[in-house]
């Protein structure tokens, strides 16, 4: 299952924090296989016997990891040249043979280039950034990997290098300059304000500190632009040299290797459970964000619900941090940086300021003002409200940010439990429908989710589980009784994934509710469980001397007999959001297992609910909302500007960035809300709001309450269903 605590593509980072425990590579001097062989032996065999769906390990399979690994290193395609792959074409059809027992060459062969070309780029871009650059030249660089190819000669490497190191530089010299004008106003002011003192006073006009920043010249600013790149760069590849380690990259080189039959089976390198455990922890950092590593920077994987980073509802997945400045400090820029580091400057002590500038998907900027405080877990556990619609409805309100499941504790936390518990309240308060938010719910436990799903239907098929060789398991509900039977509406988006596909999708098969989001969930159908490698060095920990191979070996089924993989669950009524184009979905991922069907398994329809009218009727309606309409046209317009060049020139780097600005701006007031919904804490609920004997703890919940109040989505899904309770009266009364 896919947890909120492993985001999907939270896992590659996952594997940049372990490390590689042997140090011989190859044959040993006496013939005999070294650990490297054997534990690449061991993990092809299981890949080829154990996977849901294995690829053959042949010539085929070795092309594509010849062509993977060299991307893996070299992401940006402008370290490797051309002649150097070509260089090695001799092991492209003979990694596979390596896999199954030969001596290990191509990866040691690809090390020794990449040393030297690592150290060549260094010397490079320090050249380049030695001289000032020139903003009135019309010139443009692609910046999209996906559209480069390796460079054909160290000539177009470097021209390479200077546009791009040209962008980043041209990007902090206007950054400069907007700060230079702020300054000249800021000390104008300044200098009003001590003169009208003075005239008052019949005194000397008082000495005021100045900024001097306001004096500096372009050629100035171009300077401190151009050290501040160099600063990054430094640090960047001081950090890269772990790559020219050996173990580094026979690490990577497994992963290249294990990725291919799909993007969710991964190595790990030998490590202590315990201090594993401790890693993944220690990435909440006092505001509330779980970060990954990628190769453009530090991005936000998973926000928790109650935290900082959670109230000031600025951040999102997919932002990527810049900066960080402590208080009013001087803002560090961290590009480069590892996670630990990073720690280091967004951990703090409780209650004092950090300021993060962050770098929205659409290529805008944005500083976040944020208090740390200590992240309680509790406040990740089911909560609940009344939203009462104009015409006196009430809707309540369920928010599940993930199927959690405490199993070393038979009295702890349970998914199912909570949300049980949040649908009697609403009852006692006299609800006439019902929303069940998983926008942005990982997933969790699938016991948890087939007992959810028994909340809202009479006996029946949940989901469907299956291996590659099995019969297809059916996991259903054998409870008759209906906790909650009246209309019912499941909110989604494109990183709702896992167990919340399965509910989604139960509720749908069911015709039990209306499914409303994004065109499509996140698509991970697919299970994995990790096999330990080698002999058991720690009983306790159960740690090996070979790592650990995480396989997906089983996927997920709807009761229809469609798989979740891949396509997800379609909305019944799609709501344009500024995500539908950005490409982190399962779909949008290399080696992604494909969708297939199986048989259906038994099942009733719902008839007591006329969902396919009011599904027409949304969806037409918000065809014709203007908000959404805007919505759906920025997102698309910044998706198509952020695969086109970047322009080189000053004055029309800024007129694009005008653009960028004005989309996002218009997005902000499409998704405000005219008017602040009705939505109220529950009666039971009031003095947990409050009344908390945290102080701290009631504001976060009253925060969350405000935040509901202007949730544009919260509030079409409400008018949906007042509409699916309102056609039910209709049917009701025509029977």
């Amino acid at each position: 299952m896919l947890s909120k605590k492993v985001w999907p593509f939270a896992a590659a980072g996952i594997v940049g924090l372990s490390f590689w425990a042997y140090t011989s590579f190859g044959t040993s001097k006496d013939g005999t296989p070294t650990k490297q062989q054997i534990l690449l032996q061991t993990i092809g065999a299981v890949l080829e016997e154990k996977h849901f769906s294995p690829k053959k390990i042949n010539d085929a399979f070795s092309k594509s990891v010849f062509k993977e690994y060299f991307e893996k290193l070299d992401s940006e395609k402008n370290i490797f040249l051309q002649s150097d792959i070509n260089s090695l074409k001799k092991y492209e059809t003979t990694i596979d043979d390596e896999i199954k027992g030969s001596p290990i060459q191509f990866y040691t062969a690809v090390g020794e280039i990449f040393k030297k070309r690592i150290q060549e780029t260094r010397e490079l871009y320090r050249a380049i950034l030695a001289k000032p650059f020139s903003f009135n030249i019309d010139e443009s660089v692609v910046l999209d990997a996906e559209q480069l190819s390796f460079c054909p000669n160290e000539k177009e490497r470097a021209e390479r290098w200077r546009k791009r190191l040209k962008y980043m530089v041209l990007e902090r010299f206007v950054e400069l300059q907007e700060q230079r004008d702020n300054a000249a106003k800021n000390n104008n002011k300044k200098n009003n304000e001590a003169t009208l003192g003075s005239e008052t006073s019949n005194e000397k006009p008082a000495k005021v500190e100045l900024d001097t920043m306001a004096t500096k010249t372009d050629a100035e600013l171009e300077v401190i632009a151009r050290t501040r790149v160099l600063k990054t760069m430094e640090r960047f590849f001081d950090r890269n040299k772990k790559r020219l380690e050996d173990n580094e990259q026979f690490s990577l080189y497994l992963n290249t290797i294990t990725e291919m039959m799909d993007p969710h089976t991964e190595y790990f390198a030998p490590i202590e459970k315990r201090a594993f455990d401790e890693q993944m922890s220690n990435k909440f950092f006092g505001i509330g964000a779980q970060l990954r590593e990628e190769d453009a920077g530090m991005k936000i994987a998973s926000i928790v619900p109650g935290s900082p980073a959670f109230k000031s509802g600025e951040l999102q997945v997919g932002d990527m941090i810049v900066k960080v400045a402590q208080g009013t400090g001087e803002p560090v820029d961290i590009a480069g940086y590892a996670i630990d580091d990073a720690v280091k400057l967004i951990r703090g002590e409780k209650g004092t300021e950090v300021r993060l500038t962050v770098k929205k998907a659409d290529g805008a900027t944005k500083v976040v003002s944020l208090i740390r405080e200590k992240i309680v877990q509790d406040e990740a556990a089911a909560r609940s409200a009344v939203i009462t619609q104009p015409d006196g409805k009430r809707i309540g309100y369920i928010y599940l940010p993930e199927f959690y499941a405490d199993f070393e504790n038979p009295n702890g936390s349970r998914a199912s439990v909570d949300v049980a518990g949040e649908v009697m309240k609403l009852k006692a308060e006299k609800i006439d429908g019902l929303v069940i938010d998983l926008r942005n719910n990982g997933g969790g436990s699938l016991y948890e989710v087939v007992r959810m799903v028994g909340l809202f239907i009479k006996t029946g098929p949940v989901v469907q589980v299956k291996d590659k060789d099995g019969a297809p398991q059916v996991l259903e509900d054998r409870d008759p009784s209906v906790l909650y039977n009246g209309p019912l509406a499941v909110m989604v988006n494109e990183l709702s994934a896992s167990a919340s596909e399965i509910f989604a999708a139960a509720i749908q098969d069911y015709k039990r509710g209306i499914v409303v989001g994004s065109t499509s969930t996140f698509g991970k159908g697919t299970v994995q469980k990790t096999l330990p490698l080698g002999k058991q060095v720690d009983f306790f920990t159960g740690r090996t001397d070979g790592g650990a191979l995480k396989l997906t070996f089983e996927k997920f089924y709807r009761i229809n007999g469609g798989s979740t993989q891949l396509k997800g669950v379609y909305s019944d009524v799609v709501i344009p959001d500024t995500y539908e184009y950005l490409k982190f979905r399962e779909k949008d991922t290399k080696n992604a297992l494909a969708w297939d069907q199986i048989p259906a398994a038994p099942f009733k329809t719902s008839t007591e609910f006329q969902v396919d009218d009011v599904v027409k009727t949304s969806t037409t309606k918000i065809a014709q909302n203007k908000a959404f309409v805007t919505l759906r046209q920025n997102a698309a317009w910044l998706s198509n500007r952020s695969s086109l060049p970047y322009n080189l020139s000053i004055t029309k780097y800024k007129q694009e960035q005008a653009e960028v600005r004005d989309r996002v701006k218009q997005n902000d007031n499409a998704l405000k809300l005219a008017k602040d919904m009705q939505v109220e804490a529950l009666i039971i609920d009031k003095d947990k709001f409050y009344n908390n004997p945290d102080q701290a703890k009631g504001e976060r919940y009253q925060q969350w309450l405000k935040n509901l109040r202007t949730d544009i989505y919260v509030n079409e899904t409400a008018d949906i269903v007042s509409l699916l309770l309102s056609k039910q009266a209709v049917f009701a009364n025509n029977k």
